[in-house]
């Protein structure tokens, strides 16, 4: 059996175990403890999750593509793009949810000699890899592992808007929010990006303002990092947009504190929330949002299911209970925009 067959039965017992709720159907290949055990965590609360909803799985479906392979001093190690659907019947309606996931996969021979192990499974770009770090005065900025800070990003990851994105500098007119319109966005670009922009390498709050953008919320050019929303790409060298553009802590503040243009004003639940509204997402409980998602439709129990980058997510459960990234102490703010911009 060569490595490459094995990855494809990785994914094929991957869906059982998602159906099944048991990491069983991994353990005959997969030798990464690490791993098993946070899948069962996240089995575990996945589960209760679909109790409390009603929702009964009743499939998994998987692409895998290999992106590429590096050897490693044991044998091989394939980055991996999953794209995941989940099918379920809530009720008397249909359920579906879709997923992009990546994940570097490092294979070696298996002790016997015949076939591969599976040693270790690292996600790449996953929720739990989001944290805040050090940021420039005034201001908490979102970053991968990787990077120092959004605003000290290497030129690749740094946003660019194309000819015909932004629009006039200071040009702001009475407008309604369009929620069609961002959902549609949304739906349009979850699993890819807007050639118009420049990713940043972790962009889900990047995202969700694209969003907001194409709802017809007016940008507020303050040219000053940490006040406003606004977002000019870059010239000569600088990068020029606000924090709450990019930043999930400080988009979550701007559209609670702002008083004219785009605005939001926190709800009490989920429930409350209108496709187009906004979720932040505090998975350590310590008052500081590492991510953001927009409700793009409601379940027949009225609850929100949203769309997300970071890992690309389309019509997801808002709890997010499923990712490796919740915790125990995780605390959500539910923004509902305001309709008059």
């Amino acid at each position: 059996m060569s490595w490459k067959t094995t990855l494809y039965d990785y994914v094929h017992h991957r869906n059982r175990m998602d159906i099944e709720n048991s990491v069983e159907p991994m353990l005959p290949f997969v030798s990464d403890e690490a791993y098993l055990s946070a899948e069962r965590s996240r089995l575990a609360r996945r589960f209760d999750s679909d109790r409390e909803r009603g929702l009964l799985p009743v499939k998994n479906e998987t692409r895998l593509s290999i992106r590429q392979t590096v050897p490693y001093k044991e044998g091989v190690a394939a980055e991996c793009v999953l794209k995941r659907i989940a099918v379920g019947q809530l009720g008397h309606d249909a359920y579906e949810e879709q997923r992009v996931e990546q994940e570097r996969i490092y294979l070696a021979p298996s002790p016997g000699g015949e076939g591969w192990t599976i040693r270790r499974i690292e996600p790449l770009h996953g929720e739990q890899r989001l944290r805040l770090k050090a940021a420039p005065p005034g201001a908490l900025l979102e970053a991968d592992d990787e990077f120092e800070s959004v605003g000290l990003m290497r030129a690749p990851s740094v946003p660019l808007l194309g000819p015909g994105v932004a629009p006039v500098a200071g040009a702001v007119s009475r407008r309604s929010y369009n929620r069609l319109e961002a959902v549609r966005y949304a739906d349009k670009w979850w699993d890819g990006n807007n050639p118009a922009y420049i990713a940043f390498e972790v962009d889900c709050t990047s995202y969700i303002s694209q969003c907001l953008f194409a709802g017809g919320a007016p940008m507020n050019y303050t040219d000053k990092r940490d006040a406003g929303w606004w977002y000019k790409g870059r010239l000569g060298g600088q990068e020029l947009w606000s924090f709450s553009w990019a930043v999930a802590e400080s988009l979550q503040f701007h559209l609670r504190t702002s008083r004219s243009g785009l605005r939001g004003q926190e709800v009490a639940s989920a429930g409350d929330l209108e496709p187009g509204d906004v979720i932040a997402y505090d998975w350590d409980g310590d008052g500081r949002f590492q991510h953001s998602t927009i409700v793009t439709a409601k379940d027949s129990n009225g609850m929100p299911l949203v769309n997300a980058h970071t890992v690309s997510s389309r019509r997801r459960y808002w709890d997010y209970k499923d990712s490796h990234a919740w915790t125990t102490r995780t605390q959500y703010r539910f923004i509902h925009i305001s309709d008059a911009l």
